[in-house]
């Protein structure tokens, strides 16, 4: 069996984390799926999703890491095209994805003790995000 679910935040931008496991674990476990796996996609082109621990240090760790890998003041093509001034934020999340998978036992997903689900809005302005979830099991 197939459920899609939507789920959708206002975010701040500027490689803002937002930790949405509490809101995929209400859809898997209200699925009445007991095993299978959840697909967690983000629309659109400047945010991702990934997994990380959900503390203070480690968010600013995350932010300093494409501080440093994917600067905000060097020129983008994208920018020179559309003159939006995000490109960055373009590079930032194709580099991490719009998707992950994870498997679901007895209802509850399979993360670890410190390990929470964020989608990670790298514009340079608040947006309304919506993502997609599509759980599949039994």
């Amino acid at each position: 069996m197939v459920i899609t679910r939507r789920i959708s935040i206002q975010t701040k931008g500027h490689s803002e984390l937002i930790d949405i496991t509490q809101g995929v674990a209400q859809e898997v476990s209200g699925s009445g799926l007991s095993d299978g796996t959840v697909t967690i996609f983000i629309s659109g082109s400047t945010a991702a999703v990934s997994t990380i621990e959900y503390e203070p240090g480690l968010l600013n760790d995350f932010q300093d890491m494409w501080d440093r890998l994917v600067p905000l003041n060097i020129t983008y093509q994208h920018d020179r095209a559309w003159g939006d001034g995000n490109g960055y934020s373009h590079v930032r999340a194709s580099l991490l994805g719009p998707s992950i998978t994870i498997p679901f036992t007895n209802g509850r997903m399979t993360l670890g003790r410190w390990q929470q689900i964020v989608v990670v809005d790298f514009d340079n302005r608040p947006r309304l995000r919506e993502i997609v979830l599509q759980v599949v099991g039994q």
